[in-house]
């Protein structure tokens, strides 16, 4: 663990056994390293923005022959207002995992999340979703939202589609700026959903090949 540099500092008690495991895990599972100060850009990304504030406690790269791919374990601070007699600003700290990829085409910007009924009525009156005809299976199960619709059909390509096919779980949202992905499902650190986001973003390094 000592190679993987930590970073507990703060951390509550009742937090600090799921991300010593969670990073176990992810060791066991992948080859991972420490990368330099790389800076994510996190904040060309509205799925976060939502957040008072969202800094890295941590990132790990997973190492592929071809490229790498990352893990960032972050904090998060999201604040909300309660109005009764008075105005009350309440804050709420979240330690959230979340998985990072560079992609080889440019997608524009792109968000990608499963599909729900209330999607489906919307787009009877704003056709706004991107679906793919040839790939029904994939347009039946997600929605996705794009602000260059042929930028983003040329990029995702049925390899890449697959890719998104092949996770199994529903409580996650996908988005892409350009060629930069990532993918979160703003729930707290533990080793079953950090480790299912990085073993998608480790399968999208290996499509860069």
């Amino acid at each position: 663990m000592n190679s993987l540099s930590l970073d507990l500092t703060g951390l509550p008690d009742i937090s600090r056994h799921p991300y010593e495991t969670t990073c176990k895990r992810l060791k066991n599972r992948f080859r991972i390293e420490v990368p330099g100060d790389i800076d994510f850009q996190l904040e060309q990304f509205e799925t976060l923005n939502h957040h008072q504030s969202v800094s890295i406690r941590n990132t790990f790269a997973i190492k592929k022959t071809c490229g790498d791919s990352y893990v960032l374990l972050l904090d998060t601070d999201t604040q909300s207002v309660e109005l009764n007699h008075k105005t009350k600003v309440n804050h709420s700290n979240s330690f959230q995992p979340w998985a990072l990829a560079y992609l080889k085409r440019d997608f524009g910007r792109v968000v990608i999340r499963t599909e729900t009924i209330i999607d489906k009525i919307r787009e009877i009156i704003f056709p706004i979703e991107l679906d793919f005809k040839d790939d029904k299976p994939f347009s039946d199960r997600f929605y996705v939202l794009t602000s260059d619709r042929h930028k983003t059909e040329a990029a995702m390509t049925q390899e890449f589609r697959d890719a998104i096919m092949s996770i199994k779980k529903s409580d996650f949202v996908i988005e892409i700026f350009e060629h930069t992905l990532v993918i979160g499902n703003h729930k707290p650190v533990t080793p079953e959903n950090t480790i299912y986001l990085a073993e998608f973003v480790a399968r999208l390094a290996e499509l860069k090949c």
